[in-house]
């Protein structure tokens, strides 16, 4: 197991159009369980989540990871720069490699087209359950950034196998059997890609009830393969 000495924080970001808010309410209360701090970054586009990771390393190996978009730029981060990463927390991982027609990206797209044409309301009005109401909480944060940065996901790149494929460290990854936005498939394709990975599931049904579910699915993997 990776001791709190060898990795003092682990560093996790928010998926497209999230926010440390969710962050924290995932991965906080699972990672102090297990003697972890949860370093949860207030970054929201591309370039600002690599470079939250950047301004985080002090010399010392990371463990990084990230919820969709997060989990990409993490991997993404710690393939590019491997001695600066102990290991990495995969949260619903959305494709591999270029976004193309992947579920999530054109989800992504989709939204942004609608928040661009008829206002936010409007596209989350037929948000139901936890999604909804985490979306109603969420986007407004970003402001007149909003439709950008959705169309930045919808267009950015996930880790490509071979990139994976050079990722040695530790690598816990957690899915959810009933999200088709972040299919099981794809966590499947980095679980066969990654040499040293574990893939625990949970539900979206379970994070509705407790969002800590799917950092404790992360962290379980993680931990099996520490």
């Amino acid at each position: 197991m990776t001791s709190r000495y060898a990795a003092p924080a682990f560093v996790v970001l928010p998926g497209t159009a999230s926010d440390e808010v969710f962050v924290r309410s995932a991965f906080a209360g699972p990672l102090a369980a297990s003697g972890f701090d949860l370093v949860a970054p207030r970054s929201r586009s591309v370039a600002e989540h690599f470079a939250a990771l950047d301004a985080r390393w002090d010399g010392k190996p990371l463990v990084v990871g990230g919820v969709s978009l997060g989990a990409h730029v993490a991997a993404r981060w710690a393939a590019r720069y491997p001695s600066r990463c102990a290991g990495v927390l995969v949260a619903l991982p959305a494709w591999v490699g270029p976004a193309g027609s992947a579920p999530a990206a054109l989800a992504a797209a989709a939204s942004a087209a609608l928040v661009d044409s008829e206002g936010l309301a409007a596209a989350v009005a037929g948000v139901d359950g936890w999604v909804g109401a985490e979306l109603r909480r969420a986007w407004p944060r970003y402001g007149s950034r909003l439709v950008d940065a959705l169309r930045e996901a919808a267009g950015s790149a996930a880790p490509a196998l071979g990139e994976l494929r050079g990722l040695t460290v530790p690598v816990g990854i957690a899915a959810c059997t009933d999200d088709p936005v972040h299919p099981l498939g794809v966590a499947e394709q980095w679980l066969d890609a990654l040499p040293r990975a574990a893939l625990r599931t949970t539900t979206l049904d379970a994070l509705g009830a407790d969002r800590g579910a799917l950092g404790r699915a992360a962290l379980d993997a993680y931990l099996s393969v520490a």
